[in-house]
């Protein structure tokens, strides 16, 4: 691991953007913030047959606007995992390493995981695993508005906001149809490149 420590939050199959810093920096996870809704904590960005397709974790807050990201709640009760599964699927199944992953990430989707916090770090941990990234992870443990010891990335990344950068084009399944989109989540890369896709987050640069 080279460069600063850089502080972000947790996020539902982060961006290429977010696993690029992964190779070269330890990476602290946010884990005292209280939950902020409609960002990457709990959404992602695919590549459907549309174009971008937004995906959410529908969840629970218990303590409304106050409460800890660590004891924010996956609500189940829609069974939203069934139709994000398809989705992800239709998505993807024509793409070169989708058969070859779909075993290892088909299980987050049966409705058996209930934190959020717990959820995205598990699914992050396996990703990490079939990219054959081994990545230096801390978690905070106060909460600072100012962090001294670590780049604060935490707003960085947003749904609403690309993070500028150069992304290197790849074949994706529907690039005839809308050209390359870059920095979706990291599914797109992984089911699209396969084996080369921690080569091709190593070719990264992005604008911070």
């Amino acid at each position: 691991m080279t460069g600063e420590p850089v502080l972000l939050t947790t996020a539902y199959l982060p961006p290429i953007s977010w696993f690029s810093l992964l190779l070269n920096h330890t990476v602290v996870l946010e884990k005292q913030e209280t939950y902020t809704r409609q960002s990457y904590r709990n959404r992602c960005h695919i590549y459907s047959e549309r174009g971008v397709l937004p995906l959410s974790v529908p969840v629970n807050r218990p303590r409304g606007h106050r409460t800890p990201v660590t004891e924010v709640q996956i609500f189940n009760g829609e069974k939203w995992y069934l139709k994000q599964w398809r989705a992800i699927q239709s998505a993807y199944e024509a793409s070169p390493y989708f058969l070859y992953y779909q075993d290892d990430l088909k299980p987050f989707y049966t409705g058996k995981h209930h934190n959020l916090w717990d959820f995205n770090k598990q699914l992050t941990e396996t990703v990490c695993a079939l990219l054959d990234i081994s990545p230096a992870w801390e978690e905070t443990t106060v909460y600072e508005k100012h962090p001294e010891k670590a780049m604060d990335l935490r707003s960085v990344f947003s749904p609403k906001k690309p993070v500028s950068g150069n992304f290197p084009p790849y074949t994706q399944v529907f690039s005839d149809r809308h050209g390359f989109l870059p920095d979706l989540s990291i599914l797109d890369l992984l089911f699209n490149l396969g084996p080369e896709s921690k080569s091709y987050l190593s070719r990264i640069r992005i604008e911070i």
